[in-house]
């Protein structure tokens, strides 16, 4: 056998065992790869086929340790595990490898690993059954109920549970043994059995966590080469990703693997817009990201920039970017603009204007200029907000110039109507007001997006005015034409992939749709609308973004455990949720594989004792890297209270700002808003207290305005939403006082189970 053209692939359950194995074996196991495409047949690998397998090798990899390999075809190899050589042999027939008939993937198991680690340790028995009999019968009637003995071995056979399990599945009486299971299980075996232990019905779990994974066509049960090929065949095969996956922490196996759901939609070919939900940990930017790599790959060669990759804050652009460098090195981010959304529209306006000198001025300093607006004025019948908020959202959301077609806006979503003669008004006011700003010399953010979204779609009616030019002189160029615009006008991009999508201006997308020509694959938008933590509220449809039809949902997370997930899920409570085109979204089947502790709670009297409380909890976490640990608070004043009281304790905190955090090791400390796209090993929240979390303000306009209370109501609740997943492994809510009416069905859930 030549090594020649030899193909050495790692199976995902393969590369989190050997994570725990001893740092010289990975070296090792990486040498090992490496001769092994030279020459499978070397002398010193040692390649034999086991005793009663037809397809399952084993190599050596050092003295002591031994691959396991699956041989796929002639010079097509799969490592399915690997063991240290006393325990290679001792049990060849409880190695079980075959393809799921679901998803035509590849699945191996260890039968008698999972003996070992899930029933002997947890249950009475002290043996599993044969994978070829029935489960024994319960050993009297005090015996526990087996967890899944009303589905019969059919119904899990067909959502997906790997056929070699089902005898241990139906012995398992403990959520121990069950959470045991899953992480020697197949993927899809655990995602099954975890949503049916949960209380989902079959035909939930059949829609929400089977159909998504199943194989598009009819699976030959004999043919691995097809198999392997297969997205439920998770895999990695070039040298990098490989040393990725033995050198790089759990953390970082986003850069190798991806569930079968998130390959299908990074390779996917759209027809037009495409857009991807999913709540927090599901892999939504890690989506984005491959999304990118793939859409570079298919590029022809050249130098130009024609894939745009945007968020909507420079933190976020900042940590994509260097996501991105990890993904692909220089060569990938050569070919792609990375910039977050305003600094796009500013730069955008600056070229068409390079003689704008305004200065910027941010939300919070134009609603101040509002207020001093109309106390010049006298006019006491209008709030700042909602004038701020018409005028960004209505008049330049939608790009009115007149008051009569101010008469004729449509303000879906805002809640208060108007009359025609209140909108005579309003629109007066916004004038002075623009007025203002420009006698100032300040402009702000959505003005500036507002001016962007213009000369984007001038530019690209110039452009099809070209092209039309073009298709009637037959395909001639009209240099004249071309000339006029100071260059040969083309689109900006090819493609453009938005992450964070829910919290954009109506203008920025009027923007980015212009940016790039109408075609396959031209925007690939990711978000999660139960994440908003700004004002903006937009229907793409209305804004010529036609994404019907081309909607996926994300539903596993990869980042926060169950326990959290459902705390978080508490939290939103029975909210509903749009879905950035008109409709409503839910977070049905959203679920994880990872299992933790229980969050906790701690009510305080008072904020000066919960933030005593926390300065003991972090100290009681002993040795546990400081910068793994943050603190979200409601407001910037408690975040350097926090931060006072831990220096008092010794404990060292870091502000997060804007730019991220300010400084490079401490427990990172600030407002909810600072925490988005974050995440933490331990996360605490605090001050979570009626008045705090929402605002007491905003009881004003539950009758003044219902519908921006509900808005606002909803958009701190999403606040809450974020900082609680933003958690790995444990969560801390505190509050003094009364808790945050958001906390009830988290605190009813807990007093329901307490003892």
């Amino acid at each position: 056998m030549t090594g020649k053209n030899v193909t050495l692939r790692l199976l995902d359950k393969a590369d989190r065992e050997i994570l725990k194995l001893p740092r010289p074996v990975k070296g090792a196991i990486y040498d090992f790869q490496h001769k092994f495409k030279t020459n499978p047949d070397s002398a010193g690998l040692r390649l034999k086929r086991l005793q009663g397998h037809d397809k399952l090798y084993s190599a050596r990899v050092n003295d002591e340790y031994r691959a396991l390999l699956l041989r796929l075809a002639d010079d097509d190899w799969l490592i399915v595990s690997v063991k240290h050589r006393k325990d290679v042999y001792a049990h060849l027939d409880r190695l079980t490898y075959s393809i799921n008939r679901v998803t035509g993937g590849i699945e191996y198991v260890d039968l008698q690993a999972v003996q070992e680690g899930v029933l002997s340790p947890a249950a009475p028995r002290t043996t599993a059954p044969p994978a070829s009999a029935e489960p024994a019968p319960p050993a009297g009637p005090a015996a526990p109920e087996p967890l899944f003995a009303k589905w019969s071995e059919q119904q899990l056979t067909d959502l997906g549970v790997a056929p070699s399990l089902i005898p241990i599945v139906a012995a398992l009486t403990t959520e121990d043994q069950l959470l045991g299971l899953v992480e020697y299980a197949p993927q899809l075996t655990g995602e099954v059995l975890l949503a049916l232990y949960d209380g989902k019905t079959y035909d939930d779990v059949l829609e929400q966590v089977t159909a998504p994974v199943a194989a598009p066509e009819p699976v030959d049960p004999e043919d691995f080469r097809a198999a392997v090929e297969r997205p439920a065949t998770i895999v990695t095969t070039t040298d990098d990703a490989l040393r990725e996956a033995l050198e790089g922490e759990d953390f970082g196996r986003w850069k190798v693997f991806l569930h079968p759901t998130q390959a299908k939609l990074v390779t996917r070919d759209y027809s037009g817009p495409a857009r991807v939900g999913g709540g927090p940990g599901t892999g939504k930017t890690i989506v984005a990201l491959h999304r990118v790599k793939h859409l570079v790959e298919q590029l022809p060669p050249g130098h130009d920039k024609p894939v745009l990759l945007t968020t909507y804050n420079k933190n976020l652009a900042a940590d994509l970017r260097s996501r991105l460098l990890a993904l692909g090195g220089e060569a990938l981010l050569s070919r792609v603009e990375i910039s977050h959304v305003d600094q796009l529209a500013l730069r955008t306006v600056q070229e068409a204007e390079p003689g704008n000198r305004k200065r910027i001025v941010n939300e919070a300093q134009a609603v101040r200029e509002w207020r001093s607006l109309l106390d010049e004025l006298g006019e006491d019948g209008w709030e700042a907000e909602f004038l701020h908020d018409e005028w960004t959202q209505v008049i330049l959301g939608q790009a009115i110039t007149s008051r009569t077609d101010y008469f004729r806006a449509r303000r879906a979503g805002r809640g208060r109507t108007v009359s025609r003669a209140e909108r005579a008004e309003i629109w007066q006011l916004t004038e002075r007001f623009a007025q203002r700003l420009d006698r100032l010399g300040v402009q702000t953010w959505d003005q500036i997006a507002e001016r962007a979204a213009q000369l984007e779609a001038a530019r690209a009616r110039r452009i099809e005015a070209i092209e039309r030019q073009r298709e009637e002189a037959g395909g001639l160029d009209n240099i004249h034409l071309a000339d006029g615009s100071g260059g040969w006008l083309r689109y900006r991009y090819r493609h453009i992939v938005v992450d964070e999508a829910q919290d954009l201006r109506p203008a920025h997308w009027k923007m980015l749709r212009a940016m790039t020509a109408p075609d396959r694959n031209d925007l690939f938008i990711v978000g999660d609308t139960h994440q908003r933590i700004y004002k903006n509220q937009v229907t793409l449809g209305s804004l010529g973004i036609n994404i019907r039809g081309r909607s996926s949902k994300l539903s596993l997370s990869y980042r926060t455990t169950r326990q959290i997930l459902r705390s978080a899920l508490n939290i939103l409570g029975e909210e509903q949720y749009d879905d950035l085109d008109g409709g409503s979204e839910n977070l049905a089947g959203y679920r994880s594989v990872l299992s933790g502790a229980v969050p906790d709670l701690h009510p305080a009297r008072d904020w000066e004792e919960e933030r005593e409380a926390i300065a003991a909890l972090i100290a009681s976490w002993g040795d546990l890297p400081h910068e793994q640990v943050a603190i979200a608070v409601p407001t910037n004043q408690m975040a350097q209270e926090a931060a006072y009281t831990l220096a008092q304790h010794g404990i060292r905190a870091v502000e997060i700002g804007p730019d991220g955090p300010r400084g490079d090791s401490g427990v990172h400390i600030g407002t909810m808003f600072r925490f988005k796209g974050l995440e933490y090993q331990r996360m605490i929240i605090a001050g979570a207290s009626d008045g705090l979390v929402p605002r007491a303000e905003l009881q004003r306009l539950r009758t003044t305005d219902p519908g921006r209370f509900r808005r606002e109501m909803q958009r701190a609740r999403s606040l809450l939403f974020v900082a609680a997943t933003r958690a790995r492994d444990s969560l801390d809510i505190f509050w003094h006082g009364e808790a945050s009416p958001f906390l009830t069905g988290l605190i009813r859930a807990r007093q329901s189970v307490a003892p």
